[in-house]
């Protein structure tokens, strides 16, 4: 299946006294790395090792998502932490909407192996009442009409599906449940970005995660000035300078 244009994944191997450091960062549900792009690019300027890959199904056709699951979109972030440990002496993970749940299960599962957290509007369940029926729909109809370019920055486009594959989606709301379930396992430094006007991901999300969580070093940032997807929008240069600042704060305390 060939791979849109704008979807190609990102890597640098950082340079300079940050190259110890390496940031694993995930895009989220029916984007593509390029939602996160100019966030690594920051990254990599600062001299971090910097890795964004591309989750199964994602930025080539909502059919093909359809035939994924999280298990395989865990499956990519989980081998690139750790090629990324092999280079680097420690290593954070970023991710936005649903990939901020996949790294936080990373954190659940590899615990002192990850050195920090970053979310940026992270989901990990939903208050719409209509997805109840999703394991029964998920079965009979293929897709719901998109959730994409939720950005207050006029003329920015994320590159997502406008088709939402309802498979998948199903199997995002098992990914919810088992990720929720074991927040407590999460003991690492936590950055979360949360939008005060969000149209995907209700605040619920962000209340649980920090309800949740077993973290001693938590520091919530309301965004004021961007929407969902908050690493293309008016706030993305205080997000990217926020988590490179804490990035710093963390390693010199570690």
């Amino acid at each position: 299946m060939a791979v849109q244009a704008h979807a190609e994944e990102f890597r640098s191997p950082g340079s300079g006294a940050n190259a110890a450091t390496g940031v694993l960062l995930s895009h989220g549900f029916t984007g593509s790395p390029r939602s996160m792009r100019p966030f690594a690019e920051h990254l990599a300027a600062e001299g971090f090792g910097v890795a964004v890959p591309r989750l199964p199904g994602h930025g080539t056709t909502w059919q093909e998502m359809n035939n994924t699951r999280w298990q395989d979109w865990y499956a990519v972030l989980d081998n690139e932490l750790e090629r990324l440990r092999k280079e680097h002496d420690r290593v954070f993970v970023a991710g936005l909407s649903m990939g901020g749940c996949l790294v936080l299960r990373l954190a659940e599962q590899h615990g002192e192996d990850i050195s920090g957290v970053i979310l940026v509007n992270p989901s990990v369940q939903t208050d719409d009442k209509r997805l109840v029926l999703l394991p029964v729909l998920q079965r009979l109809v293929p897709s719901f009409p998109g959730i994409s370019n939720d950005i207050k920055k006029p003329g920015v486009d994320e590159g997502a599906y406008s088709r939402m594959p309802l498979r998948a989606l199903h199997s995002l709301s098992q990914l919810w449940t088992i990720t929720r379930a074991d927040l407590a396992k999460v003991t690492q430094p936590v950055l979360l970005f949360r939008s005060t006007v969000d149209h995907v991901v209700e605040p619920s999300s962000g209340r649980s995660i920090l309800a949740s969580i077993s973290s001693r070093d938590v520091t919530e940032t309301l965004l004021e000035d961007s929407y969902h997807v908050a690493t293309l929008d008016n706030d993305a240069p205080r997000i990217f300078a926020d988590s490179t600042s804490f990035i710093h704060r963390v390693t010199a305390d570690a």
